[in-house]
């Protein structure tokens, strides 16, 4: 696409990526900042500059982070002005002209924070070139929910089910945040909906979202509901939610009342008659188990008492609360809370220990840090940042849910209801990843797109609050101190800033504790009750509906995406789409360029008429499917083959860093842990073999010859699961005492004392040019990148030397150990570079906003 019309230019500035400099013009328009290099007056004069040019977008909107560093002119040092932007783009721009980064500073905040109004954002404004592929499609016709719930089964033509779409909400007046249709239970009616309707927070009823194909159990999702401190019930809450875990029973004549019931305590109680033993199985043997009910086998039969297994005969529906418990029990001081399981003894509830979107921020916040001077410096993220940041153990608990709730489905032939608090985060993420898990459908291209227009944007998240689409003045900061005529360097006062804003933030949110506010600010847990009305610093042309609040910006949508991405790389040809796919998908929630993500909900979006006043993002992708095909993808499904099974599921020991997405190499941001788990893996293959009359080494059952040696625990600098207590741990506090018995039986400390070694030499790694040409680079995974056992090393059993041998066996052995650990670390040359380059962002390949010449 051409560049539309400048409205400044600035000559000779120097673009910083990196560490690396890069000589260029600068040309502001209405949307974005274009950096050309080389610089025109170099490029006029020499033919084969001219050829060379290149040009870079920056879409105003997708900036996070603005800071202007003005200089005296005697100073001899420039201005500049450092961006960082949402796909985690960091560039430093050096003016010549004081006036002049003063000026670009000015102009660029008037078009980002003082808008004034959504319909004032790019998408309102944007038009593919002509002849652009785009034009051809209507990327607003993708999704139909008649249509993808018929294919589910669910039609007025088809056979009863046990479920109808109802019309009760087509006016958005019984729920103005839910879509217009709902899949509801047959057998209830839009009566007994509307006093349902009362007992849920924001009136967000249970409704159906995934019927499975096979066994007909279901994933139903709502919000919270409204118990209280007096332990409110509603009569007709409960006959709905009894009615979506027995609509499917009944296609296969199965009474809800041979279901067997709860205790009434709100979590499952294992000691009970005919609680799921699958919950409290080790995670080796459930993983082995799984293997066999996925790949058919005997599934149809008892194996003990050789009765045929009739599906909803064996349910153990669940009610998963997303919160922790102690937040939950937190929003009954407010009138909120979670189900009172006495009432609802067809299920079972459990909590899943998801933390709410305020930490959620916080922990993005702390990535950012650890790679926050990626414009002015080459070196590789700051590893002890990232571990603190618990990005990663976050995203293994969103997987981990979503698993027990896929298990639950595709496994135990259950019935599952989701909720967390208002039901649009993190209900949102475990839903859709559920489905991914148990639909090959949704693992294709318009699968992918179908599953995020029905469980993120009719059901309510909140794009436009949890993105900022509008942004904050806070985002745009003057940086004074360089007055002096001091440079940047990375590191400087690393900390300092964000210290004085945090304890200014705790201060406000003390004093402005608003417990009864019911805007359309979320009520996300403990810290929403405190939730300061941000607003009110924005500018007065904004309305407060539209304005950004800092306390519900998040990175909800990320997570899921991070989380989707942990699954394609783990299982890489289950999926159509490839990495790219995702990347660009998250780049274009925050670019305003399409009208997708605009607003926070079906309603508003109908309002607005965006489906005539703006395009689709899902025409970018459908016309470019090639680019964001994988090449991997193998669409044949056999649950009769490994490696072609219906059902995926994630594997935790191997969650890893989307580096990608964070403009890094996979060495930069996985070589630690991939470390780790590589000397993990030969300690423990030493020790097995250190003992060779002895039993297997780190087993799970003591005495046990034969069993298989587990690789010792990684320590808690390199996990990438710390922190993390599974839904079968909360389910079983057995296992999560044994555990960490183990844990701490681990010989661990080599490891980890290597570890830091690693760390050290990686940090020699140079990081990656500014703006050179280069494919993009989906990553390596550096070899024993796999899960380890959560086992420690055990030795178990009497050795075969006798008293008087196993001083010098010892010995011996201590010693091969140590030579071993070194013969690693010799043969793992940490300090050389690997060949994996973050995308390229010039040449006019990876346009940073319209992807015109892409």
């Amino acid at each position: 696409m051409s560049v539309p019309q400048s409205k400044h230019v600035y000559t000779d500035v120097h673009a910083l990526r990196g560490g690396k400099p890069e000589l260029g013009d600068i040309s502001l328009s209405d949307y974005h900042l274009v950096f050309r290099f080389p610089p025109e007056s170099k490029a006029s004069t020499d033919p084969q500059l001219k050829r060379r040019q290149k040009q870079v977008w920056f879409a105003f909107h997708v900036i996070s982070q603005c800071t202007l560093r003005p200089t005296p002119p005697a100073s001899g040092v420039p201005s500049s002005i450092r961006i960082r932007f949402r796909d985690f783009t960091f560039v430093c721009f050096n003016f010549p002209d004081d006036k002049d980064a003063r000026d670009a500073f000015e102009f660029i905040r008037a078009r980002t924070c003082r808008l004034g109004s959504v319909t004032d954002l790019l998408a309102f404004n944007y038009t593919p070139p002509p002849g652009s592929p785009e034009l051809k499609i209507d990327g607003w016709d993708l999704y139909d929910v008649r249509a993808e719930f018929k294919r589910q089964g669910i039609s007025e033509k088809s056979a009863d089910l046990g479920w109808r779409i109802s019309t009760i909400n087509k006016d958005y007046t019984f729920c103005p945040t839910y879509p217009a249709l709902l899949v509801v239970p047959s057998k209830i009616s839009d009566n007994t909906l509307k006093y349902a309707a009362n007992f849920r927070s924001r009136a967000r009823i249970p409704t159906l979202t995934y019927l499975h194909p096979v066994n007909n159990c279901t994933i139903t999702r709502s919000s919270q509901p409204l118990v209280g401190l007096r332990m409110n019930r509603s009569i007709q809450d409960e006959r709905l939610v009894g009615a979506c875990f027995s609509a499917s029973a009944n296609s296969f004549d199965v009474s809800p009342s041979n279901l067997d019931e709860s205790p009434p305590s709100s979590t499952v109680d294992l000691s009970a008659d005919g609680a799921d033993a699958d919950l409290s199985l080790s995670e080796m043997e459930r993983m082995r188990r799984e293997d066999e009910l996925i790949a058919g086998g005997n599934a149809q039969y008892d194996e003990k008492t050789g009765k045929r297994l009739i599906y909803g005969a064996q349910q153990q529906n669940l009610i998963v609360d997303a919160r922790p418990r102690l937040n939950s029990l937190a929003m009954q001081a407010v009138g909120k809370g979670s189900e009172k399981m006495e009432f609802y003894r067809f299920a079972k509830k459990v909590f899943l220990n998801i933390d709410n979107i305020h930490v959620m921020r916080d922990s993005l916040e702390k990535v950012i840090s650890a790679i926050r001077h990626a414009d002015v410096s080459p070196f590789p993220p700051n590893q002890d940042l990232l571990e603190k940041s618990k990005w990663l153990s976050h995203i293994s608990c969103i997987l981990d849910g979503a698993a027990t709730i896929a298990r639950q489905v595709g496994i135990q032939h259950s019935n599952v209801l989701i909720h967390c608090s208002d039901g649009w985060d993190r209900t949102s993420q475990l839903s859709a990843l559920a489905q991914l898990m148990l639909d090959p459908y949704y693992r294709t291209i318009d699968g992918f797109i179908v599953l995020v227009e029905k469980d993120w944007l009719s059901f309510g998240h909140m794009f436009q609050l949890r993105s900022g689409h509008l942004s904050h003045e806070s985002w745009f900061t003057v940086d004074n101190e360089a007055l002096a005529g001091s440079t940047i360097r990375p590191g400087e006062n690393e900390g300092r800033g964000d210290a004085i804003e945090n304890a200014l933030a705790s201060a406000k949110r003390f004093w402005n504790r608003n417990v009864g506010g019911e805007k359309e600010s979320s009520t996300s847990d403990v810290e929403d009750l405190s939730a300061v009305d941000e607003s009110k610093q924005a500018t007065a042309s904004i309305s407060e509906e539209q304005a950004t609040r800092l306390s519900d910006v998040s990175p909800v949508f990320h997570q899921f995406l991070d989380a989707t991405y942990q699954l394609l790389r783990q299982h890489p040809t289950r999926f159509e789409f490839n990495e790219r796919f995702l990347r660009r998908l998250l780049y274009h929630v925050y670019s305003c360029q399409y009208g997708t993500f605009l607003f926070n909900n079906e309603k508003q979006r109908k309002e607005a008429r965006l489906r005539d006043r703006t395009r689709s993002v899902w025409a970018y992708f459908l016309s470019r499917r090639q680019e964001f095909t994988n090449d991997q993808y193998d669409p044949v499904v056999d649950d009769h083959t490994k490696g072609r099974e219906r059902l995926i599921f994630p594997r935790l020991g191997e969650v890893r860093w989307w580096h990608q997405v964070f403009n890094r190499t996979d060495h930069e941001m996985n070589g630690a842990i991939n470390a780790s788990v590589a000397v993990a893996e030969r300690v423990a293959a030493y020790q097995a073999s250190s003992e060779p009359g002895g039993p297997a080494v780190g087993s799970g059952a003591e005495g046990q010859p034969g069993a298989k040696a587990q690789p010792p625990g990684l320590t808690p600098s390199k996990s990438a699961l710390t922190g993390i207590e599974s839904p079968y741990e909360a389910l079983t506090p057995e296992a999560r005492t044994s555990r960490s018995l183990n844990r701490s039986a681990s010989t661990g400390a080599l490891p980890g004392a290597l570890g830091a070694l690693q760390d050290k030499i990686s940090g020699l790694a140079i990081g990656a040019g500014m703006f050179g040409a280069g494919s993009p680079s989906a990553g390596r995974n550096r070899p024993g990148g796999h899960s380890t056992g959560s086992n420690g090393i055990r030795n178990g059993g009497a050795s075969p030397a006798t008293a008087r041998d196993r001083p010098e066996r010892r010995k011996a052995e201590s010693k091969g150990l140590v030579d071993m650990l070194t013969g690693a670390t010799l043969d793992d040359p940490l300090s050389e570079r690997d060949n994996d380059a973050p995308e390229d962002v010039g040449g006019g390949q990876e346009m940073k906003s319209m992807d015109g010449p892409s």
